[in-house]
C-alpha cells in the first residue's frame, strides 16, 4: 500500500492545484488532501462537492486560528493574486503587498511555521515577480526562509509546455525544509515545441453533461465575431482595429494552438471566443482547456463557475510538479 503524504490546501478555490497533487502518480507515495480553505461560497461548494471527504473550512482566512489546521506534510496554496496582477498595468493599482490582500501570504507563512510541513507549495500570478519592484517576492522568500525551509528560486512555469492546451504562465515557489535536501529542480517540460491544441482539447466536449450550457448572447456580438478569423480578436473589426486594448479582447481560439489564459473576470469581449462558431465559450470548453476531468462539476452561476475557473491552476499543470516532489521525498522520509 502506497504511504500518503497528508496535504492542507489555503485558498484552495474549486480544487485543481489539490487535483492535481491527487492525481500524482508515484510506485510508493500518494498525496491526500485532508483540510482545505476558501472564502468565496461558490468555489466551497464546487470543493466540497468533489472532494467530499476533505475537512473543508469556508470563510476569512483571517479568523480562523491555523493552531486548528491538522498535522500535514505538504501545505499547497494560491494566496489571492490580483494585487499582483499584470492585468492591473501600472504600479499604482499594483500595490502588491502593501495592501491587506497582498499580505494574506503571511496567513501560508503563519501555516507552514505551526505545522512544519516538509514542503510548501504556493502559486501566483507572473506578476508577483516584478511587484513592488521586485520587492515582493524577495520579501516572501524571505519570510519562509526564515522557518528554515531551502526555498527554490521561484520559477514562472508555462503550462503549456506540461501538456495544458492553454498559454498560462504562473509562479510556484516550492520550499523544502532544510534537513530534507534543498536540491528539489522542477521537472522538465514535457510539451516544449509539441503542444496540446484547443481543436484535441475540446474533442467532443458538446457531449459533456454539466456546465455546458451556452451563453446569452447579443445578435450583434454574434455578427461581430463573424468578422474575427480563428486567432483574430477586435483589430479585425473595422471599427474597433484602432483601439488599444488588450490583445484578448475578442479574441478568438485558434485550433492548432493552446488558448490563451483563462480569465476570471471581465466584460467587454473578456470571455474567450470558439474558433469555429461565434459564440463564447461554454463553461464546460473552460473546464477542458483548465485540464479539470468531465466529471468535476462546477457550483454557482455561470459567472461564478467562470470566475472559479479563471482563479484555478489546471490539475494537469500542477501533476508533473507533485510527481517531482514525490520523486525527491522518496528515499528521504
Amino acid at each position: 500500500m502506497k504511504k500518503e503524504l497528508k496535504v492542507c490546501s489555503l485558498f484552495a478555490g474549486c480544487g485543481g492545484l489539490d487535483l492535481g497533487f491527487e492525481l500524482a502518480q508515484h510506485p510508493e507515495l500518494k498525496f491526500k488532501t485532508v483540510w482545505a480553505n476558501d472564502i468565496h461560497e461558490s468555489c466551497s461548494k464546487t470543493y466540497v462537492k468533489n472532494f467530499p471527504n476533505v475537512e473543508f473550512i469556508h470563510g476569512d482566512i483571517w479568523d480562523y486560528d491555523l493552531k486548528n489546521m491538522p498535522e500535514c506534510d505538504i501545505i499547497l496554496g494560491g494566496f489571492p493574486c490580483q494585487d499582483f496582477s499584470m492585468l492591473r498595468g501600472d504600479e499604482i493599482k499594483r500595490k502588491g503587498v502593501s495592501t491587506k490582500r497582498g499580505v494574506l501570504y503571511t496567513k501560508f507563512v503563519e501555516a507552514v511555521y505551526l505545522k512544519k510541513p516538509m514542503i510548501f507549495v504556493a502559486e501566483n500570478v507572473k506578476g508577483l515577480m516584478s511587484a513592488n519592484k521586485g520587492k515582493a517576492i524577495k520579501q516572501i522568500v524571505d519570510d519562509f526562509s526564515k522557518l528554515g525551509y531551502h526555498v527554490i528560486p521561484p520559477r514562472v512555469i508555462k503550462f503549456a509546455d506540461y501538456g495544458v492546451p492553454q498559454k498560462r504562465e504562473r509562479v510556484l515557489i516550492v520550499g523544502v525544509r532544510k534537513e530534507l535536501d534543498g536540491s528539489f529542480k522542477f521537472p522538465e517540460p514535457t510539451h516544449e515545441g509539441a503542444h496540446v491544441s484547443v481543436k484535441e482539447a475540446l474533442k467532443d466536449v458538446e457531449k459533456v453533461k454539466f456546465n455546458n450550457d451556452p451563453h446569452k448572447m447579443k445578435p450583434g456580438t454574434i455578427e461581430m465575431l463573424k468578422l474575427i478569423p480563428p486567432g483574430g480578436n477586435y483589430k479585425n473589426v473595422p471599427k474597433y482595429k484602432d483601439k488599444n486594448w488588450m490583445s484578448l479582447i475578442y479574441r478568438r481560439l485558434h485550433p492548432d494552438q493552446p488558448s490563451p489564459t483563462i480569465v476570471a473576470l471581465g466584460g467587454g469581449g473578456t470571455w474567450g471566443y470558439h474558433f469555429d462558431e461565434p459564440r463564447m465559450l461554454t463553461n464546460r470548453e473552460r473546464a477542458r482547456i483548465q485540464t479539470f476531468p468531465d466529471d468535476f462539476i462546477f457550483e454557482g452561476t455561470p459567472t461564478q463557475v467562470r470566475m472559479q475557473l479563471g482563479n484555478a491552476v489546471p490539475p494537469l499543470g500542477a501533476k508533473p510538479i507533485a510527481e517531482a516532489i514525490l520523486n525527491h521525498l522518496h528515499g528521504k522520509i
